[in-house]
């Protein structure tokens, strides 16, 4: 299958290796000396987005924020430029549900279908080929789709209609953020009170404590490891889209609010390309973690 992707960061990079590797003819767009490894596995570098799009039968985005999607589908020699009828946008970014339905509308009425797919798991998941994928769209896109899914994740769940794979993905950092919130106080509540906070975590790694975050960006905290799976700064981008998101549903998030405010203290400490475990530097305020 001829698929275009852009968007070769972090999690991007293997996510196309992997599709390259299952047989798929690849066309990239923003290729950096950092994904050359791509060129060099069979992938052809596009010089636009519209070209892309020309070039494939699916496209395939995963890239940073919403104005980001907005400007690689819409700008100018954009990917919506290139489509023909009865091709296939699939967004993998974690940008606005509001703006993703948005986006879906416009790239429907250029006879093209449209699948919004996030995923979670990091770069680890990334490169393992397990990450989980919250899908909104049609049905039967769904299923056209799943097999590309299947090459990239293992958990992939159909949530609803398009913009609910964004809704499960908010709601997937909602829950991740307050964990790495509640694992950095555990640890550093350890370290004061005298305790080793690496075998307080091996303590509650056996109980109903026991968490993916408490497993790995415990770990990390412990040893001071902050090199990027996911960026503060991503996650800093997931949690304002959840609280812009309930100001509009007028629905109040307290504790999402206090963990935003947290990472606004990591982006001014200048920590904002550091891996999201590395909160537990805002969280330590005078005191050392």
């Amino acid at each position: 299958m001829k698929i275009g992707f852009i968007g070769l960061g972090v999690m991007g990079r293997p996510m196309a290796q992997h599709l390259i590797d299952a047989g798929h003819d690849l066309y990239l767009h923003r290729v950096k000396p950092v994904s050359n490894s791509l060129l060099k596995s069979g992938a052809r570098a596009c010089g636009s987005g519209a070209e892309v799009a020309r070039s494939a039968e699916i496209v395939i985005l995963m890239l940073p924020d919403t104005p980001d999607v907005e400007a690689v589908l819409f700008g100018d020699d954009g990917v919506a430029h290139g489509l023909d009828a009865g091709k296939l946008v699939i967004d993998m970014s974690s940008i606005s549900p509001i703006a993703t339905k948005d986006f879906a509308a416009r790239i429907e009425a250029l006879g093209c279908d449209y699948l919004d797919a996030p995923v979670s798991g990091g770069e680890v998941g990334a490169k393992a080929a397990s990450l989980t994928i919250m899908v909104g769209g049609k049905p039967d896109i769904f299923e056209r789709a799943r097999p590309l899914f299947e090459k990239m994740g293992k958990n992939i769940t159909l949530i609803g209609d398009v913009g609910n794979g964004q809704v499960a993905k908010v709601a997937n950092q909602i829950v991740v953020a307050l964990n790495i919130q509640a694992v950095s106080e555990a640890l550093r509540f350890s370290k004061k009170a005298g305790a080793d906070p690496s075998i307080v975590r091996k303590a509650l790694m056996g109980g109903f404590a026991a968490s993916r975050v408490l497993e790995v960006h415990g770990e990390r905290m412990i040893n001071e490891t902050f090199e990027p799976g996911f960026r503060i700064r991503l996650h800093h981008k997931d949690i304002s889209l959840a609280l812009e998101s309930a100001r509009l549903l007028e629905l109040m998030l307290p504790n999402t609010a206090m963990v935003h405010q947290l990472m606004n203290g990591a982006l001014e400490r200048g920590l904002g390309d550091k891996d999201h475990s590395a909160l537990i530097k805002a969280c330590s305020s005078n005191e050392t973690s």
